[in-house]
């Protein structure tokens, strides 16, 4: 079926309203693509982010956190 097949049997307006539907199809998909790209940025960079917080809260202190009382350590000498 050709261009004008349609055009006959449907009317130039069916076509125009088919030709609007796929631009508009074809433009979002543009639109969605760096925003995809955008979102996995995003997501590398929150995991990279997330990995640096644990390690950070995993890791044992470097002194003592109690700073109001003698540490067992220091008070005896034991």
């Amino acid at each position: 079926m050709s261009l004008f097949d349609v055009v006959r049997r449907f009317g130039t307006w069916r076509l125009v309203l088919f030709t609007g539907s796929l631009l508009a199809f074809l433009a979002l998909h543009l639109i969605r693509i760096p925003l995809v790209l955008l979102a996995l940025v995003l997501e590398t960079a929150l995991g990279l982010l997330n990995d640096a917080a644990t390690r950070q809260a995993s890791a044992p202190p470097r002194r003592p956190v109690n700073d109001f009382y003698a540490h067992p350590r220091q008070a005896g000498g034991a």
